[in-house]
């Protein structure tokens, strides 16, 4: 108990007196007058120059060549699946230790989540688990890596950079070259993340960000997807945009499409944000090194970044020694107006989700059982 009086007296001291929630926006720079320049302009929907701003800005800080912005994150990952190649009963490696949007826009296109097991180190898909399944269930064939277990076609590798840590990408990304399946990053949490020298989203075929409104900036709503390549991109444009010809006047479609467009008055938020970023990144490192030293000196496991990685630290996290001790925590900071959360419900143990293949997931369900986020929020004073 005194631990937990410890813990809310630090979470306090940063976030002050009242209901602390996990992670709530900070608009201190230039949203409102953005905004109403974008309300005077009259373009509000989804056609504007902040659309444009804004994928340009998030392009050039995240060195991707390309960025096409979305509705929402969730979108974004239907349309990078889509553009990689996943087709309809075919499936998709990914991790069960992830938000459910994951596995949601796997099955929005008919195929089905494949649950390889994540490295307790980065609470990411383990690229040592990944070639096990590999080696265990896949066979190349001329037209792709099918997975003798199943008969379906393996068309697409999606981990995910979970609370904003570096998943071991450039691993992940190895083997799945080896077997010939595309990567799509799942980094809707990860923005200011890099690992090495390349920032997350960048190393698979297409990576996708997140704007929600707990997210490091926010849109209020909003994803974008990035990818290197031209073709790809252009295509994310024009699938994303109801598959519209251009043309002065008559409305031509050659394909079926989505409405996955952001609004202009989502992204005049967004490039508020973006100009801010550098400086919240360097608030919320500040405050994961506060939480990283009351850990040490009360015998924790604080979750901190990977060896080789730069986080953004989206969502700060310790490790209690058991589920009893988590649910604790858990009991006693959110009776106390301190928002606290449990890692996600592991994917495979939900209902629509049970009956896919999976390689026993320990860690998963390790992690699951001792993980809790605590108060991750830039501080009003950043």
């Amino acid at each position: 108990m005194r631990e937990l009086d410890a813990l809310m007296a630090e979470i306090r001291a940063i976030y002050g007196d009242g209901p602390v929630p996990l992670h709530r926006p900070v608009f201190a720079g230039d949203e409102r007058r953005f905004l109403v320049e974008c309300v005077d302009s009259t373009f509000v929907s989804s056609v504007g120059p902040m659309v444009d701003a804004f994928e340009a800005q998030v392009a050039a800080f995240t060195g991707a060549r390309f960025a096409v912005a979305t509705v929402n994150g969730t979108a974004a990952l239907h349309m990078a699946l889509q553009l990689a190649g996943v087709a309809s009963e075919e499936e998709v490696i990914t991790q069960p230790l992830t938000f459910i949007a994951t596995c949601n826009a796997v099955r929005y296109g008919g195929a089905w989540p494949v649950f390889v097991d994540v490295d307790r180190d980065t609470l990411g898909l383990s690229p040592a688990a990944l070639r096990a399944f590999l080696e265990r269930h896949a066979e190349r064939r001329e037209d792709g890596c099918y997975n003798r277990t199943t008969g379906r076609r393996l068309a697409a590798c999606l981990p995910v950079h979970s609370f904003g840590h570096p998943c071991r990408i450039a691993e992940i990304a190895a083997v799945c070259a080896e077997y010939g399946i595309p990567v799509v990053e799942d980094a809707a949490e990860s923005l200011g993340s890099w690992a090495g020298a390349r920032h997350t989203g960048t190393f698979g075929r297409l990576g996708v960000l997140s704007f929600n409104g707990n997210k490091i900036i926010t849109t209020g709503g909003g994803g974008m997807i990035l990818t290197d390549d031209e073709d790809l991109a252009r295509r994310a444009k024009h699938l994303t945009t109801t598959a519209k010809v251009p043309h002065p006047w008559e409305f031509v479609h050659d394909a079926v499409g989505y409405n996955y467009r952001m609004p202009n008055l989502n992204a005049a938020l967004g490039c508020a944000q973006m100009e801010r970023l550098p400086a919240m990144l360097a608030a919320k490192r500040a405050v994961a090194a506060r939480y990283a030293a009351f850990c040490a000196a009360h015998g924790w496991a604080f979750v901190a970044e990977p060896a080789g990685t730069r986080s953004n630290y989206w969502l700060n996290a310790v490790l209690l020694d058991s589920r009893a001790a988590r649910d604790a925590l858990l009991e006693y900071t959110n009776a106390r107006g301190v928002m606290t959360r449990p890692a996600w419900r592991p994917m495979h143990r939900l209902d629509m989700f049970r009956g896919c293949q999976q390689d026993g997931l320990a860690n998963a369900e390790w992690l699951e059982g001792r993980l809790v986020n605590l108060p991750s929020s830039v501080p009003d004073a950043s």
